[in-house]
């Protein structure tokens, strides 16, 4: 049930992108911009970054990450109402994993009652599956559209910015390196809190920072820049709402307390029978 939510979650988000990417060119975007996507999002967008440059004395670089903190505030609710989602959801792992095991026959019947086994699961935790995804689809639109209006408009593309030229890729792969290398402190943090790692995590925490390098080192400064400041507001966020060593001391005070609480009714039982012999 869980994986067919996802996928179906998946394929909307891919549809979703799609008509988005149909809707729009990559023109560059002016005032005469028209149409939805064009003349009200990504034109506003660019707008925004130029108007905020001017405190800069038209710096469009710092325009470019005081913009791309600004958005990363607007859609924080988001994503800690993710992050708590996706803690919930790690927690009860081990108990999910157990229902797999005692349930792992094939069947029609028995599929159907682990399905509901894990719904009971999920309703104990207090887990919707379908809401700890929904705040990716929904940021999806802002942060391509902040591309967009990096990548189409002119101005901002053929600033400068300390050694950079925003239209051209960074010449000494600074920002390439920072980007990958926040990228990967961000998701090493979060694979930290989990309560356990498999080859899949792994292979995402080494493998999404390459995929960054790779990507920034080929496009404009102005990209990479903003993935450089995306990346390290969330090593932040991560930091301040998913501290690993906060969750790992949280998750042993809790299993030392069930161990003491355990510990605690054994001994009752054994007192109480005691007293039955006597």
């Amino acid at each position: 049930m869980k994986k067919r939510i996802k996928k179906i979650l998946v394929l909307l988000s891919l549809v979703s992108l799609t008509i988005v990417l149909s809707a729009c060119s990559n023109a560059p975007i002016t005032e005469h911009s028209t149409g939805i996507w064009d003349g009200w999002v990504v034109l506003n967008f660019s707008r925004a970054i130029i108007w905020l440059s001017r405190f800069f004395s038209d710096n469009y670089g710092m325009g470019i990450i005081i913009f791309t903190i600004l958005v990363r505030i607007v859609i924080l609710p988001l994503m800690i109402y993710q992050t708590r989602s996706m803690r919930k959801t790690q927690e009860v792992q081990p108990q999910l994993k157990a229902l797999q095991k005692k349930y792992s026959s094939r069947d029609a019947e028995t599929m159907q009652k682990l399905q509901a086994e894990q719904k009971k699961l999920y309703a104990e935790a207090g887990i919707n599956p379908i809401a700890g995804c929904l705040p990716l689809i929904v940021q999806m639109p802002i942060l391509f559209a902040l591309y967009q209006a990096i990548w189409r408009t002119h101005i901002l593309r053929s600033g400068t910015f300390f050694w950079l030229q925003l239209g051209h890729p960074d010449p000494y792969f600074i920002l390439p390196i920072l980007a990958a290398v926040f990228t990967f402190i961000s998701s090493w943090l979060a694979m930290k809190g989990q309560p356990e790692s498999n080859s899949m995590t792994t292979m995402m925490t080494v493998g999404m920072p390459f995929f960054i390098l790779i990507m920034a080192v080929s496009l404009p400064s102005a990209l990479s820049l903003y993935w450089v400041i995306t990346n390290a507001f969330q090593v932040g966020q991560t930091l301040v709402i998913q501290n690993p060593w906060k969750i790992r001391r949280e998750r042993e005070q809790k299993q030392r307390e069930e161990r003491d609480r355990e510990r605690a009714v054994k001994k009752a039982i054994r007192k109480a029978k005691r007293s039955k012999k006597k």
